[in-house]
C-alpha cells in the first residue's frame, strides 16, 4: 500500500518488520535446484570416477588371491580361479626369506614418528613466522618457501652426508629425522595460523599468558584440523617413500615396506600374486587413515580455525 505525500507524490509505507533488513525487504535468493537430467548426469559422473579409482584396488586384491599361472593367463579374469592364499603364506610364513611383517612394523614406526616430529617442528616455526615480529622474518620465510621449488633429489647427497656423520646409516633414524623441517608444513601451518583472530592472543596476554602458553593453550587447540591434515600427509609421504630408504637402509631387517617389497620382484620373472599381496598389506594403513582422518582434512580446508 502507498499513501500520497504532501505535494501529490506517493510515498511507500514503512517496511514490514517481518521482512529481513539490509536486502531491500527481499528474501535471499536460493540456488536453483538441479533438473532431473542434471542429477542423473551428476551421479553418473560420480559413478564413473568411483570405478576409475576403485577398479585398480579391486584388481590388486583379486590378483593377490590368484596362483602365478592364473595371474598371467589370457584372457584375464577378475575373479581368482582357483582361490589361493599362497602369496600371503609366502610373505608371512615363518620360513620366508623376506620379513614382510618386520618391514611393516618398521614403516609404521618410522612414519608415525616422522609425522609427530614434523608437526612439532613445523608448528613451532610456523607460529613464529605467523604471529611474532622479529628482524629478518620475511627473509627467513622466503628462504623456507624457496626450498619447496627445488627437486627432492637435490637434497639426497647433503642429507646422506649428514646422516653418515651422525652415524644413522642403516637405522630408522635416517628416515625419521631428516625431513622433520619440511618447508611445506611450515608454509601450510603459517597460512592457517595467520587466519586466527589476534584478539585471542590479546585476551590471553591480558590474563597473563606468555608466548609459550598462547602457543600451546590457544593456537594449537584451534588448529587441530590443520595439524591433523599435516600429520596425515606426512605419514603418507614417509610411508610411501621409496628412494631415500634405498639409499640409507641396507640390512634386510631394517628395510621399510616400499623398499622391501621391491626385493620381491625377481630379475627374470615377476610373481604378480606376491607383489600384489605386498601391495595390499601396504595399502591397509593408508586406507584406514583416510577413513579416520577425512573429516579433519576436509574441515581444515573449509574453515579458518573458529567454529561459527
Amino acid at each position: 500500500m502507498t499513501s500520497l505525500a504532501p505535494g501529490g507524490a506517493s510515498a511507500a509505507t514503512a517496511p514490514d518488520p517481518d521482512q529481513p533488513a539490509g536486502n531491500g525487504g527481499h528474501q535471499p535468493s536460493q540456488p536453483a535446484a538441479r533438473t532431473p537430467l542434471g542429477q542423473v548426469a551428476f551421479w553418473l559422473m560420480l559413478a564413473v570416477l568411483t570405478i576409475i579409482f576403485v577398479a585398480p584396488l579391486l584388481w590388486m586384491l583379486s590378483t593377490s588371491f590368484k596362483t602365478h599361472e592364473a595371474s598371467t593367463r589370457l584372457p584375464l579374469s577378475w575373479l581368482p580361479s582357483p582361490w589361493d592364499v599362497g602369496a600371503y603364506k609366502t610373505l608371512f610364513g615363518s620360513g620366508s626369506a623376506n620379513p614382510v611383517l618386520r618391514w611393516f612394523v618398521n614403516s609404521l614406526f618410522a612414519a608415525a614418528a616422522n609425522s609427530v616430529l614434523i608437526v612439532a617442528v613445523d608448528a613451532a616455526a610456523a607460529y613464529a613466522l605467523a604471529r611474532m615480529d622479529f628482524p629478518g622474518k620475511k627473509f627467513i620465510f622466503a628462504s623456507v618457501i624457496t626450498t619447496i621449488f627445488l627437486p627432492a633429489f637435490v637434497f639426497l647427497v647433503p642429507n646422506f652426508l649428514i646422516v653418515s656423520k651422525l652415524g644413522w646409516l642403516d637405522s630408522l633414524w635416517a628416515i625419521i629425522v631428516p625431513s622433520a623441517g619440511g618447508a611445506f608444513g611450515v608454509f601450510f601451518l603459517r597460512q592457517f595460523f595467520s587466519t586466527l583472530p589476534k584478539e585471542l592472543e590479546e585476551a590471553a596476554i591480558i590474563d597473563g599468558a606468555n608466548q609459550w602458553r598462547i602457543f600451546t593453550r590457544v593456537i594449537l587447540p584451534l588448529s587441530k584440523p590443520a595439524l591433523s591434515t599435516l600429520a596425515v600427509l606426512s605419514f603418507l609421504t614417509n610411508w610411501n617413500d621409496f628412494l631415500w630408504p634405498v639409499y640409507v637402509l641396507f640390512s634386510p631387517n631394517n628395510l621399510t615396506l616400499p623398499s622391501g617389497l621391491a626385493k620381491l620382484q625377481n630379475a627374470a620373472t615377476v610373481d604378480y600374486p606376491i607383489i600384489m599381496a605386498g601391495a595390499v598389506v601396504a595399502s591397509v594403513p593408508v586406507i584406514l587413515i583416510f577413513i579416520i582422518a577425512q573429516r579433519q582434512v576436509i574441515e581444515s580446508v573449509s574453515r579458518s580455525g573458529l567454529k561459527g
